[in-house]
């Protein structure tokens, strides 16, 4: 029994020994300590209470302290409940004072916050990024297409990482320029013989501006021969006037049997209004005969004349 009671104190000792330490954090403070680092213990155990790793708030510390740099333990437990990421700011301002590049906390602590990769900025900085183009589809004024791809060389423009455009802006913006570099030449033939001249023009727009980087050089890497649009365009109008006129055409020859089938009916009717008018002749002469107004020999001259006008009809046809 005495032998299981002081394997259950020891037991006991062991894990009140644990909380402690993790509570009260000595190994931690004195490791700041003989780093160089002054941090009480009595902040270390307020950053447990306040959910903040001590390891990590301390580990920058020291990281920072032995790189020349002064922090302030309470901006970086600020950073960090603000979810920041403060090994990466940390890093971030040590490369930037080993490269002579402007950063104080507050802007690293900005930059982080603002979703940008702070550290990957500075590394930008010091060696400049490119970025190729995808193809940009341009017509030149003799209406043959060109298809260039341009390689931007860029560098992180520190002091507008917060608020300045990205890449996708910059890739728009040099894909507007030299289409209207291409668009502004007078023959495909001089783009050709001057790529460089595009790059020329479009880097003295200042396509940079309000972006959150700096362009160092545009350079074209290629340049296609596309379609000749001018052509095809010429074809197509072609194509167009031929429809309006066949078009035309059609209505004009609609217009024209229409016509014809209305002068049909109009024949058709004027015929059988004469022949009901043929029909009441013998009526007529009947009535004629009875009065005494038509003779028998009139009678038969009117019959030799409807025999010769028959006769003449049947000749012509």
């Amino acid at each position: 029994m005495e032998l299981t009671s002081i394997i259950i104190w020891a037991a006991i000792s062991l894990v009140a020994l644990i909380i402690l330490l993790w509570f009260f954090p000595v190994a931690l403070w004195f490791q700041a300590l003989i780093s160089g680092v002054r941090i009480s213990l009595l902040q270390l155990i307020l950053m447990r209470w306040r959910k903040v790793p001590p390891g990590t708030i301390v580990m920058a510390m020291i990281t920072g302290t032995k790189a020349g740099i002064k922090l302030d333990a309470n901006a970086l437990e600020a950073h960090y409940l603000a979810k920041g990421n403060v090994p990466n700011v940390v890093n971030a301002l040590i490369s930037a004072d080993k490269a002579n590049i402007a950063l104080d906390f507050k802007m690293a602590a900005a930059i982080d916050l603002a979703g940008r990769d702070v550290f990957e900025a500075v590394q930008m900085s010091v060696n400049p990024k490119v970025i190729n183009t995808p193809p940009v589809t341009a017509v030149a004024k003799d209406g043959i297409q060109l298809i260039a791809k341009a390689r931007v060389t860029v560098r992180a423009n520190i002091k507008q990482l917060v608020g300045g455009a990205g890449e996708d802006t910059v890739l728009a913006r040099v894909g507007e320029g030299i289409v209207s570099s291409i668009g502004s030449a007078e023959s495909h033939k001089q783009v050709l013989e001057n790529p460089d001249s595009i790059s020329k023009v479009v880097l003295a727009k200042g396509l940079d501006a309000g972006t959150a980087f700096e362009i160092l050089s545009i350079d074209i890497a290629d340049i296609d021969i596309g379609k000749n649009i001018g052509a095809v365009l010429q074809i197509d109008q072609a194509n167009a006037d031929k429809n309006i006129a066949q078009a035309r055409a059609e209505e004009k020859r609609a217009m024209a049997v229409a016509l014809e089938q209305e002068m049909k009916a109009k024949a058709q009717e004027a015929r059988a209004k004469v022949i009901e008018a043929e029909k009441e002749i013998p009526l007529a002469m009947a009535d004629a005969f009875r009065s005494g107004n038509l003779g028998i020999m009139d009678y038969y001259k009117i019959k030799n004349i409807q025999a010769d006008t028959d006769m003449r009809e049947n000749i012509a046809k």
